[in-house]
C-alpha cells in the first residue's frame, strides 16, 4: 500500500471474542492500512469501549441493552457514537464499508451477517453458523452480490489458499485437520464422563468456551465440513477430516494428477485473519512465523467416530440436506450450554443432537430453505426440541 491510497474500512461484529482480539491485533499492526469503522459485541460494554477508544472507531454497538448506559458512560465526551439492541446492530452491518468481519459467535450471527451481506458489503466469515445453518441461501446470496465470502477459520482459509478455482474439475478431494483437542487418547468411557475443566483445557489453540468444547467433541470439525462444503461447492464424499496433532498443516486439497497442495503456519488466528483483511494481495502480519529447524515431526490420524460421534452426526446431517445441519447446530449450541453449567455429562452432547437431528430429518426431509426466516425459524424449533429433550430426560 502506497501513502496516496486510503485505507481500508472495517466492520468487527464481535469485537470482544478471541477472533476479535486478532482481527484488532492486524489492524493494530497496520494502521496506515486499515480504519476500524465500528466494533459489535453482545455485552461487555467496558472492553468494547476501550476497543472503540483504541482503535478509534466511529461507533460502538452493544446486542444486549442492559449495558447500553455503561457504554455511554464509557464513550462519554470520545465522540463514539453508541447504540444497543439486536435492530442497531444489524443497522451497523449494513453501513457501506470496505469489509465486514463476521465473528459473532453461534445463530447470533447469522441476522446481522445477513444484513451486511445484502447490503453489499463484502464479509470475512468467523461465524461457522451461517453456513451450516443457512449456507445455500448466504453463497447464493454472495454470488448475486458477485462478492465472495472469504474464510477466516484457520482450515477454510488454508483450503482457500491453495484451491485452483479454475481447475476445480481436477480437485478429488478436500481434506480439514484436526488437532485432536483436549481427549486425543482418552478411551470412550473418560471421555463420556469428562469433566468441563478437563474439555476447556485445550492442548493447542485459545479459544471461547463454546468453540474450545466443540473441539474437545470433534463438532467443530463436522461444522467445519458443512462449511466447507457451501463454501467451495463439493460433494459430501469430496470432505475429509484428519487429526493432525501439531496443527501445522491446516487444510489440504488434493488433485487428480496426484499432487496434494497444503498450506502451513503456526497455530496463529492471525495469520487466517490478515489473509482475509489484507485479500487480494498479502502483507505483513504479528502472526509467529514457522519455524521448519523446530518442527520434530508432523503425524497423521484418522478420526476415530466411534470415541467421537459428533462427526459422525455431522456427516449423517450433511447428507440429509435441508433443516438437517440447521438442527444439529442448534441443538449443539444447547447441548454445550447444557454441559458447562454441568446440567449433562459429556456424552449426553451427541445424545441431544442425535435425537434432535432424528426427529428434524423425518419432519423435514431435504427440503432447502428459501429464506432467512425459515433457517431462523428452523433453528428456533430444532432449540426448543432440544431444550425439551434436555429437560425431560433424566441425565
Amino acid at each position: 500500500m502506497t501513502g496516496s491510497e486510503t485505507p481500508k474500512t472495517i466492520t468487527l461484529l464481535g469485537a470482544t471474542g478471541s477472533v476479535g482480539d486478532s482481527v484488532l491485533s492486524v489492524i493494530a499492526s497496520q494502521p496506515a492500512r486499515f480504519k476500524l469503522h465500528a466494533v459489535v459485541a453482545r455485552n461487555s460494554a467496558t472492553k468494547l469501549a476501550r476497543i472503540a477508544i483504541s482503535a478509534g472507531a466511529k461507533s460502538a454497538v452493544l446486542a444486549e441493552e442492559g449495558e447500553l448506559s455503561s457504554l455511554r458512560d464509557a464513550l462519554a465526551g470520545t465522540g463514539i457514537q453508541c447504540a444497543a439492541g439486536p435492530e442497531a446492530v444489524e443497522a451497523v452491518a449494513t453501513e457501506p464499508v470496505d469489509l465486514v468481519v463476521a465473528a459473532i459467535v453461534g445463530a447470533a450471527g447469522i441476522r446481522p451477517t445477513w444484513a451486511a451481506l445484502k447490503a453489499g458489503n463484502q464479509i470475512a466469515l468467523a461465524n461457522k453458523e451461517c453456513m451450516v445453518s443457512a449456507g445455500n441461501l448466504f453463497m447464493s446470496e454472495a454470488r448475486r452480490q458477485n462478492k465472495p465470502i472469504l474464510p477466516v477459520d484457520s482450515e477454510h482459509n488454508a483450503i482457500w489458499q491453495v484451491f485452483d478455482e479454475d481447475n476445480k474439475t481436477a480437485i478429488e478431494a478436500v481434506t480439514i485437520t484436526a488437532s485432536g483437542g483436549p481427549f486425543r487418547t482418552w478411551s470412550q468411557k473418560q471421555i463420556a464422563s469428562a469433566t468441563p475443566q478437563q474439555a476447556l483445557n485445550h492442548p493447542i489453540w485459545e479459544m471461547g468456551s463454546k468453540i474450545t468444547i466443540d473441539s474437545a467433541s470433534l463438532m467443530n470439525k463436522g461444522l467445519e465440513l458443512i462449511e466447507a462444503k457451501h463454501l467451495f461447492g463439493l460433494e459430501v464424499e469430496q470432505l475429509r477430516v484428519l487429526v493432525h496433532p501439531q496443527s501445522i498443516i491446516h487444510g489440504l486439497v488434493h488433485y487428480s494428477d496426484g499432487s496434494v497442495l497444503a498450506q502451513l503456519g503456526c497455530a496463529d488466528m492471525r495469520v487466517p485473519v490478515s489473509y482475509c483483511l489484507n485479500w487480494p494481495s498479502r502483507g505483513k502480519s504479528p502472526a509467529s512465523k514457522l519455524d521448519f529447524s523446530t518442527i520434530a515431526t508432523l503425524t497423521f490420524e484418522p478420526p476415530d467416530l466411534e470415541r467421537f460421534p459428533c462427526l459422525q452426526l455431522a456427516y449423517e446431517a450433511m447428507s440429509a440436506g435441508g433443516a438437517a445441519t440447521c438442527a444439529l447446530n442448534a441443538a449443539n449450541e444447547i447441548a454445550v450450554a447444557a454441559f458447562l453449567d454441568e446440567k449433562i455429562p459429556f456424552g449426553g452432547i451427541a445424545h441431544i443432537v442425535d435425537t434432535v437431528l432424528q426427529q428434524t430429518v423425518k419432519e423435514t426431509g431435504s427440503t432447502e430453505f428459501e429464506n432467512i426466516d425459515q433457517a431462523i425459524e428452523s433453528d428456533r424449533i430444532a432449540r426448543g426440541r432440544a431444550s425439551k429433550y434436555l429437560q425431560q430426560k433424566q441425565w
